[in-house]
């Protein structure tokens, strides 16, 4: 009986070193978006494609952005290995100043977070600044 349960201790303790081995590793093509410089009002809403370079699925737990001003969407289902997967952001256009916001990746990669950003400036093409320069001085007018 002693024996028995020896070998089956042995047995769950290789099973469970071989279940560690695989695991499941996220790769984004890019970890920030550059906007540039886009008008206020304008489509927000860009992509974020990543693969799963690991040996398990990839399960995306949780996605969060650094405000209210940014909506991320996380993939509902496991993304299995080699495979391709997106995670949208859209930011709030309607707000004219530049931004640099975070969004964290929740996720049982062998990194369990992740920040990735998305960065710009929206201004207001119905406004002029007065920085910008003038063809005509106002005296020569």
């Amino acid at each position: 009986m002693k024996h028995l349960f020896t070998f089956l201790f042995i047995g769950l303790l290789s099973l469970t070193t071989n279940a560690q081995d695989k695991v499941a590793k996220i790769e984004f093509k890019e970890t920030t978006i550059d906007y540039g410089t886009i008008d206020k009002g304008a489509n927000g809403a860009r992509t974020f494609e990543f693969t799963n370079t690991g040996d398990a699925p990839l399960i995306i737990t949780k996605v969060t952005a650094s405000c209210g001003c940014t909506i991320p969407q996380k993939p509902k289902d496991p993304i299995m290995p080699g495979a391709t997967g997106k995670i949208g952001v859209k930011y709030d256009t309607n707000r004219v100043m530049p931004f640099r916001k975070t969004i964290t990746v929740e996720s049982n990669s062998t990194t369990p977070k992740m920040s990735i950003k998305i960065k710009g400036t929206v201004v207001d093409p119905s406004k002029t600044s007065v920085l910008n320069k003038k063809e005509k001085s106002v005296m020569a007018q």
